[in-house]
């Protein structure tokens, strides 16, 4: 390219590029083609390196002809690309050619002025009119220095450097593709290792910048002027006047510089996007181990419920409740650790704070039930011991009494001193045993009904029956001993009484209409084991065991229906007290937040874009609170003595609750609304007036949490009103609070449906939605299963309606709260009326297939599971069957009206017949058509039993074969083997087959 010209870095006087042809006396050879290209270059180069584009070219012919001048002047004005402002020619040197130089250009000056500003040049000292000696090589009598092979080196090491730093960002933009497209696993060591592999890219991708980096600072370092001449060597000096090329390095390291730090920042939202989503993994690993220990104690717990048994069992349940406590500590310790842990991921800013919050609430519910149950507990076991205590106590004190009448024997009573000794033991026990006696049985009842069985039921009724027969005789006793202390007579002898007539003698210890036990009885017993100190002897009860069976019946039954009523009202008073404090909320969130955007006072807090944005981030919560406030909680409180009208009261409002659907719509923008403006000062004052601990997002999902509530309750109330009055109310209004979330939860589903051509709301009710795995086949050709395998699946999500099936793409779109609220787009919508289905697809009991029309479309579908796959099924054939119904009716119309049609004619032809003659009797004309109908009737109706009794054929035989069943709206047919397939016996549409007949 020397050869040819050359770009040596100097400047004209004006501030043109000065390009240098040097002698060659083969450039008449050189094709146009490659001077454009070596023009190209040059003119590239210096337009790169600064705004100013204009050039001048030196032409050196001293040693040329005058001919060879010329073709060189033609060739340059063909070729030149750039402004080209001046041409300066050393013309030959020697006299001739000199001499046919100037006569030459003479001639033709005007040709090449219009062309080309050229300027003959006698000799090299004319040059310096026009430039600079410093901008002139050696060779043309200045003092540039510049070497065209180091020159070269320079030109490929700043080209590559370029390349290197577009390649570089290439990867970079790569990566970052690659980061953002990629779905994150879903257990925790899978999270960890993709995290470590795209750490270890990271640094790898910032050790080539840095190399990129070191390497244009090279670069730049030779280009730069010295700050002390002779510091390198001057064969560079051409080089550093060349200040475009130290400009064009510069400038790529800026961009280099510039790429690393929008690539840092990318990393590091990245990461800590990546950290918070596997602090997230864990966080949830950690709360569902603790909701499944809790669990298990709560269960653990709860099987320490029966109060039955000796003192020794209660006592051992005791132990375990206190083992069992010391191990809720730690696991108490544990869900603290959780929840505090769950607060600095919170306070953290994670992006996930809705999640941990809610996780955190259950955890801390569940650790205050846990407490509670196990306090609870507690407390009924302890005064299960100490009902247990003192019932042994009252055994005891029964033993001592049936111990004294027996050691009274006949000849200790002789004596007056004998006998009043005997009196006084006598008063003293009936001293000691009449607290047990006068028992107050509501005050007992109050305190310990609760834990009482009725076996103890029973026990206590016993002992106090026995005691009652002791004290009956003792007072007998009694008087007999003072009779015989004032005389001296033949001593009363006294027998022990036999167990029946303790059972039998004496008034009761409970009645009919009592069940429980007095306060004094028990009282007495602790008097009793502090006043004296008793052996004790084993007592056998006798009970009789029918009136065993029917007070234990009697009592069972009670607490049943105590327990339930009990249980039921509680339900009901919580449904009643949470929508108190729910209104109460709404009311707090509306006056203190929605109302203050429109307070002038507080404009100077709240930014300008935000407030015109209450609608939207507030939604029609004003609505909701007007609805509850005014209608819906009075009515609740109407039903608190009278459970049976929760259902209608439900039912008859189940429309208004349709506001809730538009609630949760508007609610993504609320939430977009709300992360944009969380920080701003007006929402924190609000909150500090209010004195709230939680900031309003929580707030504004109440009425989301309150829509769900509301049919957990409903379920609870219903468990507790089984063959009740109102319970098939209760449980209608059940269905209707679950059809109301599930339709909600469709139309959040349904909104986020992008790209489709006209109204969904045409498509008829929404049945169900979910996403599959979709391979494409070709059901007019033999592909076989195997071969359908190896393509990759696509993965669509299906919308069941009634009159279509749509297939949609879910899109994984970026941004905070993407997860949250999926994007479809539309692919495409088959009517129900054309589709068809085949149950079981070879290979995977997962997989159905779903076709349209005569199969010229057919879709191999894969649930998550064999249930989503029958539930999609059996909805699918409901709606083909009413289609098929539908279909029925619409064909028996149309041959009612052909049969109309054939009575007309048939009563033309008696008009015509009775013309000429011929009579035919009507009531003969009557029953051969009532004949005919009947058989097309018939023949109709065997068509559709047919039908049917393929229809169950294949239902029934579809559980216990792999064979496909299939099912269409227009026709179907039995499962036969794929080589079969043109040969099976085709179920014709309804149309076809009224016409057959």
């Amino acid at each position: 390219m020397q050869d040819i010209a050359f770009l040596s870095g100097g400047r004209g006087k004006d501030n043109a590029w000065i390009i240098t042809f040097p002698e060659n006396c083969n450039f008449r050879c050189i094709p146009e083609e490659v001077i454009a290209k070596v023009l190209t270059y040059l003119t590239s180069i210096a337009r790169q390196n600064g705004s100013d584009s204009r050039f001048t070219i030196i032409l050196d012919r001293r040693l040329d002809t005058w001919s060879s001048l010329k073709i060189s002047l033609q060739k340059i004005s063909a070729s030149f690309p750039g402004n080209l402002h001046l041409v300066l020619v050393l013309r030959p040197t020697s006299f001739l050619q000199r001499t046919f130089t100037d006569i030459g250009f003479w001639f033709s000056q005007e040709d090449f002025m219009l062309k080309l500003p050229v300027v003959m040049l006698s000799s090299v000292s004319d040059l310096l009119t026009y430039i600079d000696d410093k901008q002139l090589t050696p060779e043309l009598g200045g003092t540039l220095q510049y070497c065209h092979s180091e020159w070269i080196i320079f030109r490929n090491a700043i080209e590559n450097f370029a390349l290197t730093v577009k390649e570089m960002a290439q990867m970079l933009q790569s990566f970052g593709t690659e980061l953002a497209e990629t779905e994150l696993p879903d257990d925790i060591p899978s999270i960890e290792e993709i995290l470590a592999i795209r750490a270890e890219r990271y640094h790898l991708l910032k050790n080539d910048i840095t190399a990129v980096t070191k390497e244009g600072k090279i670069l730049l370092t030779n280009l730069e002027v010295p700050d002390t001449e002779g510091a390198v060597s001057s064969r560079l000096e051409c080089h550093r006047q060349i200040s475009g090329d130290w400009q064009t390095i510069n400038k790529l390291l800026t961009q280099v510089h510039d790429m690393e730090t929008a690539f840092d920042g990318f990393w590091e939202k990245h990461q800590l996007k990546m950290e918070q989503y596997l602090q997230l993994w864990k966080f949830e690993e950690d709360f569902q181990q603790l909701v499944t220990e809790v669990e298990f104690l709560l269960n653990q717990q709860a099987e320490l419920a029966d109060v039955t048994g000796t003192i020794a069992q209660v006592k051992q349940k005791i132990k375990k409740l206190e083992n069992l406590d010391e191990n809720s500590q730690e696991l108490l310790s544990k869900a603290q650790f959780v929840i505090l842990h769950g607060h600095k991921l919170a306070a953290n800013h994670h992006y996930a704070l809705d999640l941990i919050c809610q996780r955190c609430n259950e955890l801390r519910y569940l650790s205050d039930i846990l407490v509670n149950e196990i306090k609870a507990k507690r407390i009924q076991l302890s005064r299960t011991f100490k009902m247990h205590k003192l019932l042994q106590q009252a055994r005891q004190c029964c033993d001592e009494g049936e111990c004294l009448l027996a050691n009274q024997e006949i000849d200790k009573f002789q004596s007056k001193e004998d006998a009043q000794k005997a009196l006084q033991d006598i008063e003293n026990f009936l001293e000691m045993a009449l607290p047990f006696i006068n028992y107050e049985p509501e005050t007992l009842q109050y305190e310990f009904d609760v834990i009482l069985s009725p076996e103890l039921k029973v026990q206590m009724k016993t002992i106090q029956l026995k005691l009652e027969n002791i004290r009956s005789i003792f007072e007998n006793q009694q008087a007999g001993f003072r009779n015989l202390a004032d005389k001296h007579v033949r001593p009363i002898q006294f027998v022990v009484p036999t167990p029946e007539n303790l059972v039998t003698s004496g008034t009761p210890f409970f009645s009919s209409k009592q069940v429980g036990v007095g306060y004094s009885f028990f009282q007495a017993c602790k008097l009793f084991s502090k006043g004296t100190h008793l052996y004790y002897i084993t007592f056998i009860e006798v009970v009789h065991d029918c009136q065993e069976k029917r007070s234990s019946g009697q009592s069972s039954s009670l607490d049943n229906g105590n327990s339930l009523d009990v249980l039921k009202n509680h339900v009901l008073n919580e449904l009643i007290q949470t929508e108190r404090v729910y209104v109460r909320e709404l009311y707090t969130v509306l006056l203190g937040y929605r109302a203050e955007m429109d307070n002038p006072e507080m404009f100077d807090l709240m930014p300008p874009l935000l407030r015109n944005k209450k609608d939207i981030l507030f939604g029609n919560m004003a609505e909701i609170y007007e609805f509850h406030n005014d209608i819906f909680l009075s009515s609740l409180e109407n039903c608190a003595h009278a459970p049976e009208r929760v259902g209608p009261c439900f039912l008859e409002r189940k429309d208004d609750f349709q506001m809730y659907a538009k609630y949760c719509q508007n609610k993504p923008r609320s939430e977009t609304i709300w992360r944009k403006y969380s920080e701003c000062a007006f929402f924190q004052e609000c909150q500090r007036k209010l004195k709230h601990r939680l900031r309003l997002d929580s707030y504004l999902l109440k009425p989301v949490q309150r829509i769900t509530k509301y049919q957990l309750l409903l379920k609870e109330l219903l468990k507790y009103s089984k063959d009740c009055e109102g319970s098939a109310l209760l449980k209608k209004a059940l269905d209707a609070m679950l059809d109301l979330l599930k339709s909600v939860n469709d139309s959040m589903h349904q909104i986020a449906i992008n790209g489709y051509i006209g109204n969904l709301n045409e498509l008829g009710k929404m049945i169900m939605q979910g996403g599959f795995s979709v391979w494409i086949g070709h059901k007019k050709c033999a592909t076989k299963m195997k071969d359908l395998a190896r393509f990759k699946p696509m993965q669509r999500h299906l919308f069941l309606y009634e009159k279509a099936i749509v297939f949609c793409k879910r899109r994984v779109e970026s941004g905070e709260g993407s997860d949250r609220y999926p994007s479809y787009s539309f692919k495409h919508c088959w009517k129900m009326d054309e589709v068809g289905i085949t149950e079981y697809v070879k290979g995977d009991n997962r997989k159905f297939e779903i076709w349209y029309g005569e199969k010229e479309e057919v879709y191999i579908v894969q649930a998550s599971n064999v249930d989503v796959k029958m539930t999609w099924l059996k909805e699918i054939r409901n709606i083909l069957l009413k289609q098929q119904e539908l279909l029925t009716v619409k064909k028996r119309k149309q041959q009612d009206q052909l049969t109309e049609r054939d009575k007309f004619q048939i009563s033309l032809q008696q008009n015509d017949e009775k013309q000429q003659g011929a009579f035919v009797s009507t009531e003969e004309t009557e029953l051969e058509h009532t004949n005919t109908v009947v058989e097309v009737c018939e023949a109709i109706a065997s068509v559709q039993a047919e039908a049917n009794t393929v229809w169950t054929e294949a239902s029934q035989s579809a559980e216990i074969s792999e064979e496909p069943a299939e099912w269409s709206s227009n026709y179907f047919y039995p499962t036969y083997d794929e080589n079969e397939e043109e040969n099976r016996p085709l179920m014709r549409p309804v149309s076809e087959m009224a016409l057959l007949y």
